[in-house]
């Protein structure tokens, strides 16, 4: 039923083949645990299916050569909700560039399923930035609520 799409593979990841691993990787996997989920359970995805150069932001022209690849997963995962963590990733699904903090805390649809999509921080940026954690944390809450109203 959850889909998380991130921005783009790290180092480790790209290494690895396996998304969100290192210490962001484990802090997601302890924020789904506290939800009563597990990596296994979910379907875990990113905007750019390799690492840009020295981990820069990904360029346009990136996105729109990866976004059918990931439009693709989502046809054939059929999320009931996707949770989108982080700025990079909520801009390019989301057509917007509001920040995160103003994104966050509210439901908003994607495609033309209208799949409900719920933004939230990026795993790496509440390790920057502990006290953001509460409001991660509340919208892990509202994505539950979401997929328990649609019967999931």
């Amino acid at each position: 039923d959850w889909l998380i799409v991130g921005e783009a593979p790290g180092a480790e990841e790209d290494r690895r083949g396996e998304p969100f691993v290192g210490r962001a990787g484990t802090l997601l996997d302890e924020m789904l645990r506290a939800i009563g989920q597990r990596r296994e359970d979910v379907f875990i995805a990113n905007i750019l299916k390799c690492r840009p150069p020295e981990n820069r932001d990904p360029h346009a022209a990136e996105v729109e050569q990866c976004l059918p690849f990931l439009q693709r997963q989502i046809e054939l995962v059929q999320p009931g909700l996707i949770l989108v963590v982080g700025g990079v990733a909520a801009h390019n699904l989301l057509n917007t560039d509001e920040p995160v903090g103003k994104l966050r805390g509210r439901v908003h649809y994607y495609g033309e399923r209208q799949i409900p999509l719920v933004v939230t921080y990026h795993p790496a940026y509440l390790l920057r930035s502990p006290a953001q954690k509460r409001k991660s944390w509340a919208d892990l809450l509202l994505a539950q609520d979401v997929l328990a109203a649609a019967g999931a």
